[in-house]
């Protein structure tokens, strides 16, 4: 009697755990099917194309966010590391502004500069005892003087060949940066699954005493999260710096809020515990295709940051709603 009285639970909670799951992928055919209809140049090859490509930075920076947001924490950093990145592999490679022609070593120093920025908050979130959300912000703040620093008032533009191939070149229709955005999301998932950093990043987002009274010790686990997502956040404004054919200080501007609006729409709790890179990656594809659906209906580009905003709140408040007739309680 006792073992059925517990299995029904157990039961429930695993058919409403794949319904949260199925929710994102259901609302982007649904919102895709909608625009469709509503639109013949939606549905047309190219214009599925440019939305795939379009995805590719927000994807990368995404993948970065999610591990941090599963931990509970808040990343507000990205634009700042991603302008920083942009500058300094600019001026590595092949660019009107040095003789330098570093090539794949200038890109993978600009990954490693953002590396280094991700520690630099994990570090003031763990030693410093900084809220994420303000030390973060911090590091942006340095990231975007680094940036500043390096303009010196004269735009570069690259003329290497290898990192503007990337925008342009065009594998089975889509773009270099497209493949390496869906390479980020197969290395984040691995990472996310198969590899202790990613099942801590779970743990402490659901329960990190326990997790801490089990003997792990948490603080080394937490700055290679923001670690990681910061190298994402280099690799990212690396694409940006692809696609402009410049390095810009501004890089990374808005890539911070749509990457959490992304994250949270695809299902990753910000109070974490909950959801993952491929739940992020269904989520950068609504919000890609909600925003192109828009433009090709004829709704004014002005009026999307405010939809981008109330998906973010219903979002939230939908995946809140368990959590809120548990606790009663607003944190």
């Amino acid at each position: 009697m006792t073992a059925g009285v517990t299995a029904a639970p157990r039961r429930r909670t695993r058919r409403g755990a794949a319904f949260r799951d199925a929710g994102p992928p259901v609302a982007l055919v649904v919102i895709f099917g909608i625009f469709a209809a509503l639109s013949p140049q939606f549905r047309s090859v190219d214009n599925v194309q440019n939305i795939v490509d379009a995805a590719a930075v927000l994807a990368v920076v995404t993948c970065g966010i999610t591990f941090v947001l599963m931990m509970g924490s808040i990343d507000l950093s990205a634009a700042g590391v991603m302008g920083a990145a942009a500058l300094t592999v600019s001026l590595l490679v092949a660019n009107n502004r040095n003789d330098n022609d570093f090539g794949l070593l200038g890109i993978l120093v600009a990954v490693l500069l953002g590396c280094a920025f991700g520690c630099l908050s994990g570090l003031a979130l763990v030693l410093l005892k900084v809220p994420s959300f303000m030390a973060t912000l911090g590091v942006s703040a340095a990231g975007l003087g680094v940036a500043t620093l390096l303009f010196a008032g004269v735009q570069p533009n690259i003329s290497d060949s290898m990192l503007k191939g990337w925008a342009i070149e065009r594998f089975l229709g889509f773009s270099c940066l497209t493949w390496i955005a869906a390479a980020c999301v197969l290395v984040g998932w691995l990472v996310q699954r198969y590899t202790r950093l990613g099942r801590y990043a779970f743990a402490i987002g659901g329960a990190e005493e326990v997790l801490t009274l089990s003997g792990v010790r948490v603080k080394p686990y937490k700055i290679a999260v923001f670690a990681l997502a910061g190298a994402f956040y280099g690799l990212g404004g690396v694409m940006v710096t692809s696609q402009l054919g410049a390095g810009l200080v501004q890089a990374g501007d808005g890539y911070d809020f749509s990457a959490i609006t992304a994250a949270v729409v695809g299902g990753t709790l910000l109070t974490g515990g909950r959801g993952g890179v491929l739940h992020s990656a269904v989520g950068v594809l609504l919000v890609m295709v909600l925003t192109n659906g828009l433009v090709q209906v004829g709704v004014s580009p002005y009026w999307q940051g405010g939809v981008e905003g109330l998906i973010v709140v219903a979002a939230v408040a939908a995946a809140v709603i368990p959590q809120r007739r548990r606790n009663q309680v607003v944190k």
